[in-house]
């Protein structure tokens, strides 16, 4: 990848078959659950569709999509980086509540809650493919802003489906080995209902 630019060497980056998404495949594979890969609906193309009981899938990168717990502000270009993260939360909005507002249920899984906490990711997608109601409060970093005060920043937060409801949070930097633990956000799990 020697000569390119880095805007070129991002280009090149493609979120199919990821080894989240392989290990949650596997996980439902095994319990039975079968699914198609990135099937058109609605104009978007989730990781996985169920068709028959309309049920989408998106495995969210904890970077690319505002995790609320490990995303880690990028140390250069600020105003690029804090851009493609509204862009990205404004689309996961978009494409969420029109689906549903179509009948789709929709289960948005981050990346880390399949390598931590695969069985929890299973059993929401099972009872939704089941038809039993999922709820999901799910907090998205939508800016970050360095302080002056050295690795210290302000995290601000909206609800993906309510982006009315925020919470804004100063604290520490968050890092690659820590674990942003913000007071306010409660439980950011999907649950059943």
């Amino acid at each position: 990848m020697s000569g390119m630019s880095r805007s070129e060497q991002m280009a090149r980056i493609h979120g199919k078959a990821t080894k989240p998404e392989l290990v949650l495949r596997r996980a439902l594979w095994q319990r039975g659950l079968r699914y198609r890969l990135r099937t058109r609906s609605r104009g978007v193309r989730p990781d996985l569709v169920f068709v028959g009981p309309r049920v989408c899938v998106f495995i969210d990168g904890c970077f690319w999509h505002g995790c609320p717990h490990h995303y880690v502000r990028p140390r250069t270009r600020h105003d690029f980086w804090r851009g493609k993260l509204r862009a990205n939360n404004d689309r996961d909005r978009r494409q969420t509540l029109d689906l549903e507002a179509h009948g789709w249920t929709v289960i948005r899984v981050w990346e880390h809650e399949i390598e931590d906490e695969l069985d929890h990711a299973v059993e929401l997608i099972e009872a939704a493919v089941d038809g039993r109601r999922v709820e999901s409060r799910q907090w998205r970093v939508v800016s970050v802003e360095p302080l002056e005060e050295h690795d210290r920043e302000r995290r601000h937060f909206e609800l993906l489906r309510q982006p009315s409801t925020t919470l804004t949070y100063e604290g520490p930097r968050n890092s690659r080995s820590g674990r942003l633990l913000c007071p306010g956000l409660g439980s950011d799990r999907s649950h059943l209902a």
